[in-house]
């Protein structure tokens, strides 16, 4: 199973590689103005038309080209946007950035990269970089430099893990719930909750009228807010995929869509309350645990919305409807069975049940990926980018019309 992940640290930079970060940036945003002008929204075709007019740029030619195929990704993400009905402004890069997966070596501890003709730059990695990289059958296929970080892109080829059950994961606002008919488990997670509070709450009490300097500070802030939440992810996504590779279980996930529209203003709920449900991060989870399961070799089933109706009310045991109660909280119980059961262990076993089945019809390909046939072990993983940065840029403003 073919993974790709990337890891950074902080590097201190010279004044060549800060000279090159804008020159790059500047290449980036020429491309993105021809493309415009001509309608080119092909590598091939921005290629053709930009490249003659970047020999203007002392830079080696493939950061060139790298240029080009970040343009033509930035365009290609404007394109989505506009068929999806969302008004984009004009892209242009800001942020000095450099990405590429030519010309670089990693000698003697450190990574040294090309910055003019004829001169190379060094850039010392620190241990854990080493011995991430280091690791049997480890590949550095890209880097990326901004003005303090360094991030490499790693690849490898994961021996995939000979599964024999499936275990289901159901995402809460408060909680993280991975289990199956045999054993489940909570990781709690309200500090999420908190953490979001706190940041609004510090945030609207800002009373400068200064919408320069509250911007930048509630930037810090809201920064500040994703870095924690993301660390409490990471925990919780490494702990239940460390368990799945123990138990040799593969890994059902729900495809969870259309939410942020049933959070809107208008539909009759309170300004907090879709706050929180908004700041949610359901697809970051989802995003966390899939790049470790395939880094690791697991198969993940993402299961379609039909396939997933229903799977927090029924009861496990004879497939009756569960009933709520206000006092029980989170809790429901069976008129059949006379039980009372957690909703979201509830979930997580009917995912882990009607994933077991679509895994039963995947297993043919996983063999065959083990032999060194197919790609992938699900139909419809996506196939990860060789330069992360470059094919899915963020830098395209979107408001909904």
């Amino acid at each position: 199973m073919f993974a790709v992940k990337s890891v950074w640290q902080y590097y201190v930079p010279v004044a060549g590689v800060l000279r090159l970060l804008d020159l790059f940036r500047r290449m980036v945003n020429d491309s993105l103005r021809i493309g415009l002008l001509y309608d080119a929204l092909s590598l091939r075709k921005l290629s053709l038309l930009s490249y003659n007019q970047l020999a203007k740029y002392d830079s080696p030619s493939y950061y060139k080209l790298c240029a080009i195929s970040r343009a033509a990704g930035i365009l290609a993400a404007r394109k989505k946007s506009v068929r999806r009905g969302y008004v984009t402004r004009t892209p242009y890069a800001v942020r000095p950035q450099l990405v590429s997966c030519y010309g670089f070596k990693i000698e003697n501890g450190g990574l040294r990269i090309p910055v003019s003709r004829g001169k190379r730059f060094s850039i010392p990695l620190t241990n854990h970089t080493l011995q991430i990289i280091s690791q049997s059958g480890v590949k550095v296929r890209s880097f990326t430099l901004t003005r303090n970080r360094l991030s490499l892109c790693i690849a490898r080829d994961a021996p995939t893990v000979n599964c024999a059950s499936t275990v289901g994961v159901d995402r809460d606002l408060r909680n993280l719930t991975f289990g199956n008919d045999q054993e489940t488990s909570h990781y709690d997670l309200s500090k999420c909750v908190g953490i979001a509070k706190t940041s609004v709450r510090i945030v609207a009490s800002f009373r400068r009228n200064d919408d320069r300097i509250r911007t930048r500070i509630a930037s810090k802030y809201g920064e500040r807010r994703t870095s924690r939440t993301s660390n409490l992810l990471h925990n919780a996504t490494k702990t239940i995929v460390a368990l799945a590779v123990q138990r040799r279980t593969a890994i059902v996930l729900e495809k969870i869509e259309g939410i942020r529209s049933l959070y809107r203003k208008g539909n009759g709920q309170g300004r907090k309350y879709r706050g929180r449900m908004n700041g949610w991060s359901f697809g970051e989870a989802q995003r966390q645990i899939e790049y470790k399961a395939r880094w690791a070799g697991l198969p993940v089933i993402r299961l379609s919305r039909s396939e997933t109706r229903g799977s927090s009310v029924t009861c496990p045991r004879c497939g009756e409807r569960l009933q709520s109660d206000t006092q029980l909280e989170r809790k429901l119980w069976c008129g059949k069975c006379r039980v009372v059961m957690d909703r979201d262990r509830v979930a997580a076993v009917n995912l882990s049940r009607r994933g077991r089945v679509r895994f039963a019809r995947s297993r043919p390909p996983i063999l065959l990926e083990a032999q060194g046939g197919a790609f992938e072990a699900v139909k419809g993983n996506p196939m990860p980018t060789v330069i992360p940065g470059v094919d899915a840029p963020k830098l395209t403003h979107q408001t909904k019309s």
